[in-house]
């Protein structure tokens, strides 16, 4: 978005003229308005579920909060994971207005009512799609991006006026009429009568219930209104000084129709409900939950990134005991992972993904990993990384293991975008390096190091970045330092402190555990580390001491030292000596935490932002929006900034929006690699005295000379390029700058591999790509735009989330083709076998084989993909002549089912299809595969 457009939307959101208001106030906001819709549809969910599973339900008291209604569900653990995707869906709304001002239809505005419908109906069916795929950051995104038209509908239309009681449900139905809509030649308005502008739409308008909407215009944009057309109103709206003048709008109480604007906003919060419980009628009450963040288990996935390289065989067998104990101990709790990921690389293979909600055949996976090959020193550990990354869910926890030095060292940049955006978690445990061997000269099977400092550095830097820890242990080794990081993992793990230095000196750090915390754990990694830690009494214990009272108990195992501590609520400190590089990082469990975004704000009382999908620009102000989570008595009272590897913190300027929200100014954004920490007050549940609380994000960010921008389209449709226009700026030094384009699918694209720079230019690219014609609708797209400055001094990227929906229509179900049956029966079935091989496809036309199970027959059934042609799927079988009957059911990729039917007896071979609705066979794809076929699927998931 170019800075002339961004200041007009900015003068837009200003008199809050295209929608309902973005900032607290009398009226009612976008952001209320869509967060009472989902608070309750959750209750009604939640509700029927009860009623369906014969438990109690207890309503929460009204107004409803993310916190009340969670624990009413059920699920209190998800509270922040239901305010988190509330957060988002409420920005996306509010975004429409400032990528989509001028755009009428996404606002209903100038009778667009079949456009704005085409809107809605559109994302409808990627919301649902991408459902299906579970992809619930993308429905999110796009629930919110149509949730903005739906709710515009009714203060920019005269839907109001004309009596309606009811939302209109049309809105949401792309097969039937809107209404009855007014013709471009017919007059709808008159002038208002001064100030008056209650009775100024056309009594033959309102009698023959006739939709009109308000036109609207600004300057220098030439007027387009129609004569005898209504405008919207206010301020900004040239239109309304063009006769018929005034405006129809109900955005607040001040607006045109302003004595409308409670019933509209209402009727808005109706319509959202009546939104959600269509896409709940699709996706079912489960998954539903799911997406709007609400489940009995985690939000996170636990995704391992496995070198598999020949050395690495001691590592894997460790990974197979400990992943055992960690499902074991989670499976049917709320800390139990939503997704199970393995990322295995090789050299010079990376994946194939294997991703699965399913823990059981997680494990299975994992048991079936081998040791094999690698050639020579380096790995290709960080494209296995970026692959987790951008296949898991934001906030996810990654582990990566790897003896061997990073060989794509030219993705530490990329890789640390990924980082920052998704804000996921990357622990790094790191066997074999020569910080370990400089300690330990022998090892188990080790003589030499692999890893130098230098090497293993990276590794500490994107650890450092993510929050993560980089453990260096020996091989031996590996299984308890794995055990002691994922003792302390959970759903509700908060971080009160994070810290580097690098070079290692001697510092303080102090931290608060409120009476919220329990279990608070200190993690230190680093060689020749000493520490006191002090309590809130007084009391101290060093790390020489072997008994104290102040520290519970002591872990130490390579260059990782856990411990933890007493639970006492106050002021804590702990004193670090050390000459070498050592991170410090102190977590707890606790239901009070936070989220965040950096976002544009404008200046003024109604202003409005967008949340930015690059780094903020260094050295100038900028803003954060923060949601506390957890709490309902919680409040902010202080943010800062606060140097990753220093101890220079920028404080903001703490601004309430209500309903947990709270918009801080920062004067300026470090040059320097910062975290944002958080302290505020909370009434606890056992005292009416309020306490002190701070959390720290454990993200790491950077800011940029660089701006990008970037838009497109949001829908991308496989087998039709798609193209991405973006701009970089620098505020810096011009000059060449490399260009980077990388996508989450590895579809086709090209994209400039550079761009000359003039210091406050614009310089223009696009990003094509295409998806294969049969890729599945519902999935997503992360696209990641890089701009690098020459020598890597500085860095800027943007990053799209886009949604595929494949337009193919497939109506015929897969068939089944014999290549040979061989059968030896004698009349002693028990001692003879029969054979069969079937070659199974969707063809020429189809979207592809989903999947292949056996619905008869108890023999030996195998599945594999014919090398000469990816879309056709091989079948074995081989089963004693007792069980002489057998039975295939086929799935394509839009549901479409069909059934091959053979049997030993000579002379009777047969094979018959029949096909189910799609509605059907979409559904039964939800279904669970047999368990023993399931892992060639999730590898072709993997390839897709």
């Amino acid at each position: 978005m170019s800075s002339g457009l961004v200041v007009l939307c900015l003068l837009l959101l200003l008199t809050g003229a295209q929608g309902f208001g973005i900032l607290p106030g009398d009226s009612l906001n976008h952001l209320e308005i869509t967060e009472r819709a989902i608070l309750d549809t959750a209750v009604q969910v939640c509700h029927a579920l009860a009623q369906a599973e014969g438990t109690d339900f207890s309503f929460p008291s009204q107004p409803y909060t993310a916190k009340a209604v969670a624990v009413a569900c059920g699920t209190p653990k998800s509270s922040k994971s239901f305010r988190q995707a509330i957060f988002f869906i409420t920005l996306m709304n509010v975004r429409v207005d400032i990528r989509h001002a001028l755009n009428a239809s996404f606002h209903f505005d100038e009778e667009m009512f079949v456009q704005g419908r085409n809107i809605i109906t559109e994302g409808l069916l990627a919301i649902k799609a991408s459902i299906k795929q579970d992809n619930f950051e993308a429905a999110r995104q796009k629930l919110g991006e149509i949730c903005h038209p739906t709710q515009d509908f009714y203060s920019h239309s005269n839907w109001v006026e004309l009596g309606k009681k009811v939302p209109n449900a049309n809105l949401i139905r792309s097969d039937t009429s809107i209404g009855n809509i007014a013709d471009e030649s017919r007059a709808t308005c008159r002038n208002c009568d001064g100030d008056n502008c209650t009775n100024n739409i056309l009594e033959d308008i309102i009698e023959g219930q006739i939709l009109t909407s308000g036109y609207f215009g600004i300057v220098p944009v030439v007027s387009t209104k129609p004569k005898g057309k209504c405008s919207h109103g206010g301020a900004v709206d040239q239109t309304s000084t063009i006769e018929p003048k005034g405006g129809i709008n109900k955005d607040s109480f001040d607006a045109s129709h302003g004595h409308l604007h409670t019933t509209a906003a209402n009727m808005a919060i109706a319509a959202t409900s009546e939104l959600l419980q269509n896409i709940r009628e699709d996706a079912g009450d489960r998954l539903f939950l799911q997406m709007i963040g609400i489940s009995k288990r985690s939000s996170k996935a636990l995704c391992f990134v496995i070198d598999t390289t020949q050395s690495m065989s001691d590592d894997i067998e460790a990974v197979k005991t400990v992943t055992a104990s960690i499902i074991n101990s989670e499976v049917g709790t709320e800390d139990e992972p939503a997704v199970y990921i393995l990322v295995p690389f090789n050299d010079p293979d990376v994946g194939l993904l294997v991703k699965t909600t399913d823990s059981t055949v997680f494990q299975t996976v994992i048991n079936g990993l081998s040791a094999s090959g690698g050639g020579d020193e380096q790995e290709p550990s960080l494209s296995g990384l970026q692959l987790a990354l951008m296949s898991a869910p934001p906030n996810s926890e990654i582990f990566l293991f790897t003896d061997a030095p990073a060989k794509d060292k030219q993705l530490k940049s990329t890789v640390t975008a990924l980082i920052e955006r998704t804000q996921s978690v990357v622990n790094f445990m790191i066997t074999n390096s020569a910080t370990l061997n400089r300690r330990r000269r022998r090892d188990d099977r080790q003589q030499n190091s692999r890893i130098s400092a230098s090497d293993a550095q990276v590794y500490r830097d994107l650890a450092r970045t993510s929050g993560g820890l980089a453990i260096e242990v020996s091989k031996s080794e590996l299984p308890e330092a794995i055990r002691i990081i994922t003792e302390s993992s959970s759903s509700s793990l908060v971080t009160l402190l994070q810290a580097a230095r690098n070079p290692g000196k001697a510092d303080s750090f102090t931290f608060m555990v409120d009476e919220t915390v329990t279990d608070p754990t200190v993690h230190i990694t680093g060689r020749s580390v000493t520490f006191t830690v002090i309590s809130p009494t007084g009391e101290s214990q060093q790390s020489s001491d072997t008994t104290g009272s102040v520290i519970t108990s002591t872990k130490s195992v390579g260059n990782f030292i856990t411990l933890r501590l007493k639970k006492q609520a106050g002021r804590w400190e702990v004193r670090m000596v050390s000459a070498d590089p050592y991170t410090l990082k102190v977590t707890g469990q606790s239901p009070v935490d936070f989220l965040f975004d950096f976002v544009e704000a404008s200046q003024g009382p109604m202003g409005g932002f967008d949340v930015l999908d690059t780094r903020p620009r260094a050295g100038v102000n900028s803003s954060l929006l923060v949601s506390l989570t957890g709490s309902d008595t919680a409040t902010l009272t202080e943010v800062a900034l606060v140097e990753l590897s220093g101890s220079a913190e920028i404080r903001g300027v703490v601004e309430t929006q209500g309903s947990g929200n709270f918009l801080v100014h920062i004067n300026m954004i470090p040059s320097v690699e910062f975290v944002v920490r958080v302290k505020g007050q909370n009434v606890s549940g056992t005292s009416t005295a309020s306490e002190v609380f701070q959390r720290q994000f454990p993200t790491g960010f950077r800011s940029s000379n660089l701006t990008m921008t970037a838009d497109s389209n949001s829908i991308l449709t496989p087998g039709t390029p798609y193209t991405v226009p973006f701009s970089v700026m620098t505020n810096g030094m011009g000059g060449n700058f490399t260009i980077r384009a990388t996508n989450s699918r590895s579809f086709n694209s090209t994209s400039p591999t550079s761009l000359i720079l003039e210091a406050g230019k614009d310089a223009n690219g696009t990003v094509t790509l295409t998806a294969p014609r049969t890729t599945p609708s519902g999935t997503d797209l992360t696209l990641t735009v890089e701009a690098e400055a020459a020598g890597g001094g500085d860095t800027n990227y943007i990053m799209l989330r886009i949604s595929i929906i494949n337009p193919f229509t497939d109506f015929t179900e897969p068939s089944c083709e014999l290549i040979q049956l061989q059968s030896n029966c004698s009349e002693n079935c028990s001692m003879s076998m029969w054979d069969l091989s079937v070659r199974v496809s969707d063809g020429a036309d189809g979207t592809g084989v989903d999947r292949v199970s056996l619905k008869k027959g108890n023999g030996t059934f195998d599945t594999s993909l014919d090398a000469g042609n990816e879309n056709i799927t091989l079948v074995s079988y081989r089963a004693s002549c007792c069980d002489d009957d057998m039975q295939l059911e086929v799935v394509d990729r839009v549901g479409n089912t069909g059934s091959c039917f053979y049997t030993s007896r000579e002379g009777s071979q047969s094979a018959q299809s029949s096909s189910t609705s799609i509605r059907q066979s979409l559904f039964l794809c939800l279904n669970k595969m047999v368990l023993g076929f399931l892992l060639t699927q999730l590898v072709l998931q993997g390839n897709s």
